[in-house]
C-alpha cells in the first residue's frame, strides 16, 4: 500500500500551510529576494523542497551504502534550491552538496551519481525538468 503525504495551503504563498496529520503547520511568505513581502518566522514552498530532496538523497545514499555494505558511517546532503525567473517565467535548480563519510571520494561520487540515476525518488521526479547539480564534498 503506498504512502501519500496530504498538505493543505490557504492564501497561496503568502498564507498557511498544514499536513492531514497537523505535524506542520507553517505561515508562508514569498522571499524578498523575488518581490515578496519576507515575513519573519514564514517559510516558503522551496525550503521545504529542499528540506524534502536532501532527506530522500541521503536516504537513496544510505541505501545503496547499505547494499554494497561498505564502510559509511553518515551521509549529509544540503539541498540548495533556487527559484528565480527569466523570459519564459519562474523557474527551480537544485544543488545537492553530499558528504559520504567512512568512504573515499571516487567512491562517495559513484553513491551519490548511482542515488541520483537510479534509486531517489525526487532525482527521478526532476530529470529533466530542472537543472540538479552534484557536488561531493
Amino acid at each position: 500500500m503506498p504512502y501519500i503525504a496530504s498538505a493543505t495551503t490557504t492564501g497561496g504563498r503568502n498564507g498557511h500551510v498544514e499536513t492531514s496529520d497537523g505535524l506542520l503547520k507553517f505561515d508562508l511568505s514569498v522571499p524578498k529576494e523575488i518581490g515578496g513581502p519576507g515575513k519573519p518566522g514564514a517559510t516558503n514552498p522551496e525550503q521545504f523542497f529542499a528540506a524534502g530532496y536532501s532527506a530522500c538523497f541521503g536516504s537513496a545514499v544510505e541505501f545503496l551504502a547499505r547494499q554494497e555494505k561498505l564502510p559509511v558511517t553518515g551521509v549529509t546532503v544540503t539541498a540548495d534550491v533556487t527559484i528565480d525567473q527569466n523570459t519564459a517565467g519562474f523557474f527551480l535548480a537544485v544543488r545537492l552538496r553530499t558528504h559520504v563519510a567512512g568512504v573515499d571520494r571516487s567512491v562517495a561520487e559513484r553513491l551519490v551519481n548511482q542515488a541520483h540515476v537510479g534509486v531517489c525518488p525526487y532525482s527521478k521526479a526532476t530529470r529533466g525538468n530542472i537543472q540538479v547539480l552534484l557536488e561531493v564534498v
